[in-house]
């Protein structure tokens, strides 16, 4: 049965939160204006992505040494911001200056990290997804990039995110579900 994430469900460190999301539903609605130079109409459009791959990111704050890979490894900047704020907000980022990438902010107070969502199954807008990205079956959302472009999820529009409230933001809302713990991962 799946129910909705809590700022508590995600205020472990990213290598304990990881796990949790294996499997949980990432539920975007869209009015194709808000992600779309020259769409028209207001019409929302949702998607929902069970996740079926992620990668931990630790930032600064969370041992030692910080993980060289995240993006919060020297302290926040302006960039990074979102990721020192609550757990349960979506980073939403720029990579290679063309895909826009989601991850999944987590951590105890003080701390910064993430959980990039790399890969995920569409189980609701499939067509939707099939005209963002013109690609069909499992490729939709294989990969971070892709799986950012079927989301509807656009940097810098809905950096900061949250999928806990759901709250609308430039035209998105998007809720974070989770299920049951996997027994091994």
């Amino acid at each position: 049965m799946m129910r909705r994430a809590t700022r508590a469900d995600l205020a472990g460190l990213p290598l304990e939160v990881a796990p949790r999301l294996l499997g949980a539903e990432l539920r975007v609605a869209t009015r194709e204006d808000a992600i779309s130079e020259g769409a028209h109409g207001a019409g929302e459009t949702e998607v929902r992505l069970r996740i079926t791959e992620v990668e931990a990111y630790h930032g600064k704050g969370t041992g030692p040494l910080p993980d060289p890979g995240s993006h919060a490894r020297m302290g926040p900047t302006a960039r990074n911001a979102t990721m020192w704020g609550e757990p349960g907000h979506l980073y939403v980022y720029l990579s290679h200056g063309i895909h826009s990438c989601v991850n999944v902010v987590c951590g105890p107070d003080g701390t910064a990290g993430g959980v990039l969502l790399r890969a995920a199954e569409l189980t609701t807008g499939v067509d939707a997804a099939i005209a963002r990205s013109r690609r069909s079956g499992r490729d939709l959302a294989r990969g971070p990039g892709r799986l950012g472009q079927v989301s509807g999820l656009r940097y810098p529009t809905h950096d900061g995110i949250d999928a806990i409230t759901g709250a609308e933001l430039s035209g998105a809302r998007a809720e974070l579900w989770l299920g049951e713990p996997l027994a091994e991962v």
